[in-house]
């Protein structure tokens, strides 16, 4: 009985390991409250997380709450309470929190209950707040506009008086 007990917290301390290297690679993790999704609309929010580059996925709360623990994280304690899905975003920051964001104001998923933002604890509200920000080749093209109209208002400006 004793090598079936010590095998499965074996097995336990690994997934714990791995989930805390998954939250420390992680940019941003997105909290979940999954209660009540459809599976069709399941399946399109894991299919729009993985064209993303986002892991979505449904985890113990106890093996996250011992991750977060490990790596000295113990804020987040209380909102692993419930169902609760994770999505990670190891590529965009933005990415996670936007594409759950969307299906929380399509009424698909319940609610956001916080997360982490480049490792550190986040609420609801700094996760929505992130949702809000625009994706990254939506904020470059902003850019390159912002750099671009000095440029084009002399280009307008030399036409005008060339023309006089």
């Amino acid at each position: 009985m004793e090598k079936k007990d010590s095998k499965a917290l074996i097995e336990k301390k690994k997934v714990v390991g791995e989930i805390g290297e998954k939250l420390k690679k992680a940019q941003s993790v997105v909290f979940v409250d999954y209660r009540g999704i459809k599976v069709n609309d399941d399946t399109a929010l894991r299919r729009n997380c993985r064209k993303a580059g986002v892991e979505y996925t449904v985890l113990k709360n106890k093996l996250v709450m011992r991750a977060l623990n490990d790596i000295g994280i113990k804020e987040l304690d209380g909102l692993l309470e419930g169902p609760t899905a994770f999505a990670f975003g190891y590529n965009d920051i933005v990415a996670p929190a936007k594409i759950v964001f969307e299906n929380v104001t399509q009424k698909k998923l319940k609610a956001i209950k916080g997360g982490l933002i480049e490792g550190k604890p986040a609420s609801q509200e700094q996760m929505n707040t992130l949702a809000a920000i625009p994706d990254k080749n939506t904020l470059i093209a902003q850019l390159l506009c912002v750099l671009n109209a000095p440029i084009r208002g002399l280009a307008v400006a030399l036409k005008a008086i060339s023309e006089k």
